[in-house]
């Protein structure tokens, strides 16, 4: 069984390195932003709200997002394992994950945030998948294209500079003394890896499951 945590400010590859993660160990991720996405689709009383929220580039309520996660981390899919990607971002939801579940991996993708912005502007998704790419980085075999499906992929309305921006300064807030919390976590036996984002995807990947795989071989 294998639970990782996947740390990083937008557009720091958390949503890459997630998808390649999950291949490689078999386990689902789980991504706040699908999640949230999900709730806009079916759930017409707290649309306006999430919309909202994410088009300012904050957070939504912790109690709100727990109780979304909690329930996606029951389902049978996850027995075996899961990587979450977006949750948690503030220490109280890390409270509450830990009161809940054990995490085993928590792996913090660092970048300076010079680099963001020009990332995450060339940022494509598939929004029925959660899957994501890069116009430069992480281009689909075929333009604008989803490599599995086929289907046409878009730009998220959030990724433009002024929600990028205030996004940045909700992840300076919230974030990085959750960092701080995992590190001294380290003591409770959660593994805590950090990578230099701005190295290849391949680099970063293949570090990452060598660090996973080293520590499985050692407990």
């Amino acid at each position: 069984m294998i639970r990782i945590i996947m740390l990083g400010a937008p557009g720091s590859g958390k949503g890459t390195q997630t998808q390649l993660l999950s291949k490689y160990f078999y386990i689902p991720f789980i991504s706040t932003g699908e999640i949230l996405r999900q709730e806009i689709k079916k759930n017409e009383k707290i649309r306006n709200y999430i919309e909202d929220t994410i088009n300012q580039g904050k957070l939504v309520k912790n109690s709100f997002i727990i109780q979304l996660i909690k329930k996606k981390i029951q389902e049978k899919k996850c027995y075996n394992g899961f990587i979450l990607d977006g949750f948690p971002r503030t220490i109280e939801q890390a409270k509450s994950l830990k009161k809940n579940i054990k995490i085993q991996y928590v792996i913090h993708l660092k970048i300076k945030h010079d680099s963001i912005i020009n990332r995450i502007k060339g940022r494509l998704i598939h929004e029925p998948s959660g899957r994501t790419y890069h116009e430069i980085f992480n281009p689909p075999k075929k333009k604008n294209q989803d490599d599995i499906t086929g289907e046409l992929l878009n730009k998220r309305k959030d990724d433009n500079e002024r929600i990028i921006i205030n996004r940045l300064k909700e992840y300076e807030i919230h974030t990085k003394p959750l960092i701080k919390w995992f590190k001294k976590e380290i003591k409770n036996n959660i593994k805590y890896l950090e990578v230099n984002s701005n190295a290849s995807i391949k680099y970063i990947n293949k570090k990452i499951i060598n660090y996973i795989n080293n520590n499985k071989k050692n407990n």
